[in-house]
């Protein structure tokens, strides 16, 4: 059952919130939208992200109580990310899924400035005509020449 689907576009993230076993309110769409547009700070690609919002109950069929499920997936300028939570209050399984979100945002992030500083580094030492500096690199020549 989907109770609701909304799209809101902002500098350069589309924003998708769908509702599956509860009716999608204004203030729901609200707290979700701050939640997951404070993340746009993270963000630096200049290509349009695609973010897909989904809250709601995660079954009928819990026996103690209601278990509320918030999704994102965050795809689109290089990005895959995908994070799922499940409380039993829907406003912190959105807290929670904007904090996993954020974290795996941030190692992307850390991940591909590591790997570009890496490559000039790289570059540097080759224009200067020497070895490369990095140590999982010498031991393996070191394997090679001995």
């Amino acid at each position: 059952m989907l109770a609701g689907l909304q799209a809101l576009t902002s500098n350069n993230m589309n924003i998708n919130i769908k509702a599956t076993g509860i009716k999608l309110t204004e203030a729901i769409r609200e707290y979700a939208l701050k939640k997951i547009s404070s993340l746009e700070k993270y963000i630096y690609q200049k290509d349009s992200v695609i973010v897909q919002i989904e809250v709601g109950k995660s079954s009928q069929h819990h026996k103690g109580g209601e278990v509320f499920k918030a999704e994102v997936n965050i795809g689109g300028g290089g990005l895959d990310i995908y994070a799922v939570s499940e409380a039993e209050d829907l406003y912190s399984a959105i807290d929670l899924v904007q904090d996993d979100v954020a974290r795996a945002l941030v190692s992307t992030r850390g991940r591909h400035i590591k790997l570009l500083r890496q490559g000039e580094r790289a570059v540097k030492y080759m224009m200067k005509g020497l070895a490369y500096p990095f140590k999982k690199m010498r031991r393996f020549k070191k394997g090679i020449d001995e």
